[in-house]
């Protein structure tokens, strides 16, 4: 059976709805619970999404959060695809230089070497 496009205009704003209130609960989770807030390390992470075969670099403290973001428009540099999977994550301690270098060698062998490399 093929969807018609009313039925796919409101499971498409179905979708955006529940991405908002997920945003929504997420925000005010850390707005009343500010001190757990000072504890969370930050990440620094690649994804990689299949069907476009293209590798993302970025930075996050909540990495559950965030991939569901990136999987659901939430990122206008990831809004291309939806399904996006860590490949590698790293704390902050390390995260603000890898990002960085990481970026700097603008090379995929370089980010699948990475990956690999950790297994």
């Amino acid at each position: 059976m093929v969807p018609s496009p009313k039925s796919s205009k409101v499971t498409m704003y179905l979708g955006k709805l529940s991405f908002v209130f997920c945003k929504l609960a997420t925000s005010l989770l850390r707005v009343f619970s500010p001190s757990s807030r000072k504890h969370m390390p930050f990440y620094v992470y690649i994804i990689y999404a299949p069907s476009i075969n293209q590798y993302y670099v970025g930075q996050t403290e909540d990495p559950e959060d965030r991939i569901f973001r990136h999987n659901n428009s939430g990122s206008k540099s990831t809004k291309k695809a939806s399904d996006w999977q860590f490949k590698y994550t790293e704390d902050r301690k390390a995260a603000l230089h890898r990002e960085q270098e990481i970026k700097k060698q603008k090379s995929r062998k370089y980010i699948e070497s990475l990956i690999n490399s950790v297994g």
